[in-house]
């Protein structure tokens, strides 16, 4: 998304040039383009006894596509991540710049640049001679400088909507011309493109791939409505990944009509034909129409993507057994009593090559010893091959070893970013993920303060009892998501406090690692000893960096919610600390929140960060009044 900078405790957001220097895998395509329309309008065209629609657009842009190849493991097969550019349709508008309007000359360029610096569009294709290539259309895998910009006004909206469609658009373009060269002929398209192509929605924010296919199939290629809609049904599956009903997108139906007019038109064609479905299954139930509807009525009306996904695709599933099941009875309960056949379930993974053979060198090689086998690194299954030896004084001998290597070189690391000093005898107590309030970094913020008050009351003889802590917290906060930037600013005030305490010395350390990603795990993992996912149960889609802690023999405190209800099928609740409510029981707690009366240590922790123990407490008091006057995530109950 970007890169984090922290000012003075705050989140600064700052473009990530990670392209700057070139990428020496990356392969630019120029013979490889495709025009990517916006705006203008649509008109009828009655050819013969068949009515088609043109879009005349308003802007065009073109994308040019970029190849990277990923090889598979231990295979001959090698995949291509394909990645998009935005290049102007005309360069340079030599008629502007010699009538002296040297503005309008380069504006076109720029919006156009504007596109493919924000996002680059990813398209992996994965082949297997069994099954049809798997095409997944995902945004998140883009190198971008500021990939989703802040959406709360409606520039941001105009230019994140401009980028989703841009990765679709030349994607599915792309697609579809590779099959047409492979099977040319009109009809191959509505007997043999399903057959041949799978698409993934992962997530909502590829879900207007949905109305461009049918742009495509109907406009471009010539097929009528009904064979269309079959082919893309047929094409398309859909990912979930929350579920909580603010986070699933939305587009206020005047920007679609303004920027994809011809695509409103097929949305609403959509949504006109799917309600008279629902109408023939539940006759007259017009509250179950309404929150079904593809668009939402209201003050402003608006595109409900996750219902368009919904609708269009033949498969729906969540990535954890517990969202899985979730999501057919909450935000999608009505799609469920509809579609009970479409749900099922994919548990999100990662994969042990990378997180424990690739960033954990010596716990590696450690294991292979012990094994006297390195196959693990392809089937996880055999490391229950090292139960035997969790008794066995040498092996534990080099595992501490192994462990100690890593925190030392983790408070390297720290000392470099944070200036702060940290023992690597201590315990390295981790949590780093997006920084958002589902996810209780506050939780567990008001944890250390709580330990922090604690140590300072001890006497000298209760100090020594005391086991030594380094807390590391890292995550990105979204542009726009002030709560969560304000949760980001007290972990650094609370850290300037404590860390600087000559009375608690080694006892207690917080840090903040600014621009948590994928380099950065590599090091934190192998060093954690206790990884935090304290999310409120039911909130959590997956959570798939437990997995990669777990890997590499870190205990887990956190709640049974997402994939630690299966992680612990696996290791054995006896290898992790598990406490608060459970999903059942969270609506519930809700209901009775005015009732509740939280932990005493609760409230003092509160008063101290209202009084003012970490400096800025009108800065902090809305994050106190909203865990204490509302608490939707259950934070009070947790302690």
């Amino acid at each position: 998304m970007f890169r984090q900078a922290l000012s003075d405790g705050f989140q600064r957001e700052q473009p990530d040039f990670w392209l700057t220097v070139g990428n020496p895998w990356e392969i630019e395509r120029p013979n490889v383009f495709y025009p990517i329309k916006f705006y203008g309008h649509v008109s009828s065209v009655t050819e013969g006894a068949r009515q088609s629609f043109r879009w005349h657009a308003g802007e065009e842009v073109i994308a040019v596509a970029y190849d990277t190849p990923i090889p598979g493991w231990q295979t001959s097969n090698t995949n291509n991540l394909r990645l998009w550019s935005a290049k102007p349709a005309r360069e340079f508008d030599l008629e502007s710049f010699n009538s002296g309007d040297y503005v309008n000359s380069i504006l076109a360029k720029q919006r156009a640049e504007t596109i493919s610096r924000c996002a680059a569009s990813a398209v992996s294709r994965r082949f297997s001679p069994l099954r049809p290539p798997i095409y997944t259309l995902d945004p998140c895998g883009c190198p971008p400088s500021v990939l989703y910009p802040d959406d709360r006004t409606y520039q941001g909206k105009e230019l994140r909507l401009k980028q989703q469609f841009f990765m679709v658009s030349a994607t599915l373009q792309d697609i579809l011309r590779r099959f047409k060269d492979a099977h040319p002929g009109a009809e191959a398209l509505s007997t043999l493109f399903a057959n041949k192509v799978a698409l993934q929605l992962n997530d909502t924010h590829p879900t207007i791939g949905v109305a461009e296919l049918m742009r495509l199939l109907m406009d471009e290629s010539g097929l009528g409505w009904t064979a269309a809609w079959d082919v893309t049904t047929r094409v398309f599956s859909f990912t979930n990944h929350t579920v909580l009903p603010e986070a699933l997108e939305k587009w206020p139906v005047e920007l679609v009509e303004a920027l994809l007019p011809r695509h409103m038109q097929i949305i609403n064609d959509i949504n006109w034909r799917f309600l008279q479905e629902v109408q023939r299954l539940f006759p007259g139930d017009m509250e179950r129409l309404r929150r079904m509807s593809i668009i939402e009525e209201g003050e402003g009306k608006c595109v409900r993507m996750a219902h368009l996904a919904l609708v269009a695709s033949h498969t729906v599933n969540g990535v954890a057994a517990i969202h899985s099941e979730l999501i057919k009875h909450t935000i999608f309960r009505d799609f469920y009593a509809f579609w009970p056949h479409k749900f099922q379930n994919k548990t999100n993974g990662v994969t042990q090559r990378r997180w424990l053979a690739f960033c954990n060198p010596p716990l590696r090689a450690l294991i292979s010893q012990a094994l006297a086998t390195d196959a693990w690194i392809g089937d996880l299954d055999l490391l229950r091959g090292l139960k035997p030896f969790a008794e066995d004084p040498a092996f534990r001998a080099q595992w501490s070893a192994v462990k100690h290597a890593a925190k030392v070189r983790l408070a390297a690391v720290i000392k470099e970013q944070c200036g702060v000093v940290v023992s690597p005898d201590a315990l390295f107590d981790i949590q780093v993920k997006r920084i958002h309030e589902y996810k209780r970094q506050l939780l567990n913020v008001l944890g250390i303060v709580h330990k922090y008050d604690a140590i300072k009351k001890m006497t000298p003889q209760q100090r020594a009892a005391v086991v030594p802590r380094v807390c590391v917290i890292g995550g990105k906060a979204a542009p726009g998501y002030d709560l969560a930037k304000r949760i980001i600013k007290l972990v650094n005030e609370v850290g300037n406090v404590v860390n600087r305490d000559p009375e608690v010395g080694d006892l207690l350390k917080l840090v903040f690692l600014p621009d948590y990603n994928v380099s950065l795990a590599e090091v934190i993992v192998p060093a954690s000893e206790l990884s935090q996912h304290i999310s409120t149960a039911g909130t959590e889609a997956s959570g798939t960096s437990n997995m990669k802690f777990c890997m590499n023999g870190c205990l887990i405190i956190g709640t049974m919610d997402g994939a630690n209800v299966e992680i612990a099928e696996e290791i054995g609740p006896e290898n992790m600390f598990i406490f608060g409510a459970s999903a059942q029981d969270v609506p519930r707690l809700r209901r009775e929140r005015a009732s509740f009366q939280p932990d005493p240590r609760f409230f003092a922790v509160c008063d101290m960060i209202r009084r003012g123990a970490f400096g800025w407490p009108d800065f902090f008091a809305p994050l106190v009044d909203s865990i204490t006057q509302g608490d939707y995530y259950l934070v009070a109950s947790a302690l």
